[in-house]
């Protein structure tokens, strides 16, 4: 019965958005009484963090698994693993995505949203870690690691909304080379060039 509710709750959100989601509608459909409802869910709020949470977990467990399973490749390799995971998960529901992103209020789903975020970065901590002789001396590995996955979760969840003249392809091959920077030694800056005024002076002498 709750799995029922929360999928008449998610069904719901989709169509209505969340100022139209009421507990009368989801219940009708849920097919049960609105009494039968209150017995699974205190309010209409409880049953969106639900929904939120049940999304959030999926896409978390899908994208989490393939990192893991890639985490022992070259960065060339796992990056665009990794990120076509994401995108995978995220455009399996677009419309549950625009739902939970745009028109839901920040709810308790927040803690499913950071537990991901947390799991995810510290993968990336550990990647680059695993990678450090090709990085330079000073790099800072904890703020790496949180600017990647916090790039790279906004980038393709607008993607999906969005929807930019671009094709997959070409925004999977940007992000990865985007995201590869930070696996690769910083150039060597240009030596300084000396001013004009200088170079004169130096010839006269």
């Amino acid at each position: 019965m709750v799995r029922r509710i929360v999928d008449a709750g998610q069904a719901v959100l989709i169509e209505h958005g969340y100022d139209g989601a009421s507990t009368n509608r989801i219940a009708e459909a849920a097919g049960i009484s609105p009494g039968s409802l209150y017995q699974y869910f205190p309010g209409k709020d409880a049953i969106v963090t639900a929904v939120i949470d049940r999304y959030n977990s999926e896409v978390a467990s899908r994208v989490h698994s393939s990192v893991l399973s890639q985490l022992q490749q070259p960065p060339e390799t796992a990056v665009p693993a990794a990120i076509s995971a994401l995108l995978d998960a995220l455009g399996s529901h677009p419309a549950l995505l625009r739902a939970v992103i745009e028109q839901t209020p920040r709810l308790s789903g927040d803690n499913t949203v950071f537990a991901f975020e947390q799991q995810i970065g510290e993968l990336a901590r550990v990647a680059l870690t695993m990678h450090r002789d090709s990085l330079p001396d000073d790099v800072d590995f904890e703020a790496a690691s949180w600017m990647l996955v916090r790039a790279v979760e906004h980038l393709a969840i607008r993607y999906i909304l969005d929807q930019p003249a671009v094709s997959r392809e070409r925004f999977l091959a940007d992000i990865t080379r985007l995201v590869l920077n930070y696996f690769r030694s910083a150039p060597s800056p240009p030596p300084a060039k000396t001013p004009a005024h200088q170079r004169s002076r130096a010839k006269r002498e």
